[in-house]
Formats: C-alpha cells, sequence, structure tokens
C-alpha cells in the first residue's frame, strides 16, 4: 500500500488564512540534521587521511549552514536593493566564543573609537571589535584587491552603519559581495532624527565637530553596545527581483528544536515584511543545507495569485488545439511536404512525394520561361526605343515628317 499522504498547508479560521505548521517544522528539521550528521560521518570515514590540527569540538566554523528556501508567486522586490533586511532569531548563528569583528563607520571615524574604548562599553564586546574603520580610510587604505582580500580574512564579522551601506558596494567591491559570508550587515549607530525636536538635535558648527571631534546624534555606548548584541543574533536577507529567495536559518550544530524555532521567526518575519499580499504570495517553504536536498515544510494549495490570468476549459482547448496543429504543420515540413499518414504509407508517400517534385519542377520551368520571356521583351523594348530614336533624328537633318498615314515627305 502507497503511504498515506498528508497536507503541508494548515489554514484558520482567524487571522491569516494560512500558517506554519510546527511539528512539520519540526520533523523536517530532525530529518536534514539527521542527514547532515550521517553525510560527515561518510565523509570521514571515506577520507584517507585525518586532519590532526581539527578540533572534536562542534564550532560555527565546523557546523554546516542551514538555508530556507522561500518561494512566491510572484517577484519579492522589483529591484535589487544593496541593503539587506534583518529578522530577529531566538538562537542565534554567530555561536563562536570570540569573534573577530570590524566596524566599518562614517567619518570621523574618531568618535567611534572613542565610544568602543568607553569604561561605559561592555568589555566582553569591545574585546571582540577588533578594528573600526571609516569610509575615507577604507577607500584609500583599502582600494586594492590584495589589500580588501586581507582585510575579509583576517575578521568573522563586518558591521556598517546603515547610512553607508549603499556606498560599500563600490568601495570595497566582489572582494566582499561575490558571497553572502563576509558581507557587511548593518547596524544602527546614530540616533533617529524627531521632527519636534529639531532645535535640540541641531548639529554643532563645523568648528565645534573639530574641537568636540563628535556629534550629538551618535548614540550613547551603552545603546550601540545594545545595538550590536541585537544584530549579532539577526540574519540578513538580501532580496532581489526574483521569486526564490535563501535565508540563513540556523546551523547542523543546533538542535531540531532550535532550528524549527529559528524557521517559525525567519517565515513570520518574511511574510509579514517583504512578501505582497503576506501568506497570499507565498508558493512554498524548503529546507537544505549546502549539499543535500530541499525538504518542504509548506505547500501553498494555489499556484497562482490571480484567478483571471488562468486560461478556462475552453481557452486551454483552443491554445492547445492551435499548438497541435502549429506542430502537425512543422513535422509535415521537415518530412518534405508530407503529413503523418503519408509517412505510415509508402506507396501513398511515395506518389505525393513524386507529385510534389514534379510540381516543383514545373514552377521552376514556368519560373524560367517567364524570366526569359521578360528577358527578351525588355530587350525588343529597348531595340523599338534606339530605332525611334535614330528616326527623329534623321528626320531633323531632312526636315522631314511623319503623317498619320505613315508617309514621309519632304516639307516644302
Amino acid at each position: 500500500m502507497a503511504p498515506e499522504s498528508k497536507s503541508l498547508t494548515q489554514k484558520v479560521a482567524l487571522g491569516s488564512p494560512y500558517q506554519l505548521d510546527k511539528n512539520q517544522s519540526l520533523k523536517a528539521s530532525s530529518a536534514l540534521l539527521k542527514n547532515i550528521l550521517r553525510s560527515a560521518q561518510t565523509k570521514d570515514v571515506s577520507a584517507q587521511k585525518r586532519n590532526l590540527l581539527a578540533d572534536d569540538s562542534t564550532d560555527s566554523a565546523d557546523a554546516e549552514t542551514v538555508w530556507l528556501v522561500l518561494t512566491t508567486k510572484k517577484n519579492i522586490v522589483p529591484q535589487p536593493r544593496l541593503k539587506p533586511g534583518k529578522i530577529l532569531l531566538p538562537h542565534s548563528l554567530n555561536i563562536a566564543r570570540k569573534p573577530s569583528i570590524c566596524l566599518l563607520t562614517p567619518d570621523p571615524q574618531r568618535q567611534y573609537k572613542d565610544l568602543v574604548a568607553h569604561s561605559s562599553f561592555p568589555p566582553e564586546l569591545a574585546t571582540c571589535i577588533n578594528r573600526v574603520i571609516g569610509l575615507e580610510k577604507l577607500k584609500k587604505k583599502y582600494h586594492s584587491y590584495e589589500s580588501q582580500r586581507q582585510l575579509r580574512d583576517s575578521h568573522d564579522i563586518f558591521l556598517a552603519d546603515d547610512k553607508i551601506i549603499t556606498y560599500l558596494s563600490k568601495t570595497i567591491g566582489k572582494t566582499f559581495y561575490k558571497t553572502a559570508a563576509k558581507r557587511p550587515f548593518p547596524v544602527r549607530l546614530a540616533e533617529e532624527k524627531q521632527k519636534s525636536n529639531k532645535k535640540q538635535l541641531a548639529l554643532p558648527s563645523t568648528k565645534a565637530k573639530k574641537e568636540s571631534g563628535e556629534s550629538k546624534l551618535v548614540k550613547t555606548p551603552q545603546a550601540v553596545a545594545k545595538e550590536v548584541e541585537r544584530t549579532l543574533s539577526m540574519t540578513p536577507i538580501y532580496l532581489s527581483p526574483s521569486a526564490t529567495t535563501s535565508i540563513r536559518v540556523g546551523l547542523s550544530s543546533q538542535s531540531p528544536q532550535e532550528l524549527a524555532e529559528n524557521i517559525e521567526a525567519i517565515v513570520s518575519g518574511v511574510t509579514e515584511k517583504y512578501v505582497p499580499r503576506q501568506w497570499r504570495g507565498v508558493k512554498s517553504i524548503h529546507i537544505k543545507g549546502a549539499n543535500t536536498m530541499a525538504i518542504p515544510i509548506w505547500l501553498a494549495d494555489e499556484l497562482w495569485e490571480d484567478d483571471a490570468k488562468v486560461l478556462g476549459d475552453v481557452e486551454a482547448e483552443e491554445k492547445k488545439a492551435r499548438a497541435l496543429h502549429k506542430a502537425k504543420k512543422k513535422r509535415a515540413l521537415e518530412n518534405g511536404g508530407l503529413l503523418a499518414e503519408d509517412v505510415q504509407n509508402p506507396e501513398t508517400g511515395k506518389r505525393k512525394a513524386k507529385d510534389s517534385v514534379e510540381e516543383g519542377l514545373k514552377s521552376k520551368r514556368s519560373k524560367g520561361d517567364e524570366d526569359g520571356l521578360s528577358q527578351e521583351m525588355k530587350e525588343r523594348r529597348e531595340k523599338l526605343r534606339q530605332q525611334k530614336k535614330e528616326l527623329k533624328v534623321a528626320m531633323e537633318r531632312t526636315g522631314s515628317s511623319v503623317k498619320p498615314g505613315g508617309i514621309v515627305k519632304a516639307m516644302s
């Protein structure tokens, strides 16, 4: 007996017409993590040499990334966005004990260095931020490919102020943006401007800026530390004009329950913020590893968004008939003007082929005769025109004229 099929779409009476099935997410997470672990063990056993420098403890560098593949019925955005979206995860993907962080800031960079070195800034987080680079310094010092590559390999995480995040693609180029692993992640280091407090948040003069070396709009050390810690617990969403979007949802070192909770948080955030028509615009949701097949956790009952754009039965039959007639005509041309029934009947096919050849020869002969006749007519017409011209010249010399009877008389 065939196994019983279960619907992956769950409808509810209130709120959104669809929702994610938590049990299905948990089952898919367990199956995927088991598959990744089995593949890793098989690879270690089949390896000829063992890496003696590898650590037996699980680390984020050794853990395989788990991706959530979201397919929508239409393009999720009309144009590509350089500034990624952010979704807060209940279980962070940055599980390294002490990651190396590089902070890319607007100018002047000194105020941000002083902010990280402030006594109220958490010391544990301050030791992780190993470098602070301003935008101007980034353009001057890291303009070559080699210097950009060294900068990329010297740090684990790159955080950039959201005001300069859109300029970094031209500044540091494909060295960072070729893959999603080391792309700068936006973080908000400045306070938001409020229209009601324009006088209180007014920027100081240039001279005051130089003397103080800081802006009044920069957040406090405690607020910046909280923002950085919150950003490290998020996952980026890089949106492009396509119907498929891949998002980092977890690691193979996490438990199935943690992975399922991350899936629920990402699906809820993406459908509410970015997907057109929210759940109505979602087509399918899968999870997969780097080298595994995609496991479905949600499939839509409706494969299209607008019923008016779907052909009815009559229109579909007409379209199918036109396509069939076109294909039949194409096959007939490929068979030398013969239809399918003529190919199956050899005698009839030979007779029709012979008739078609004879008709072709006749048409060629008739065309050749017409061409020859037209050439003869042209020559005769040209000859008569030349004779008429000569006669006119002779008449002008002798002073003769031609009368209706065709008799040439000398004029008195």
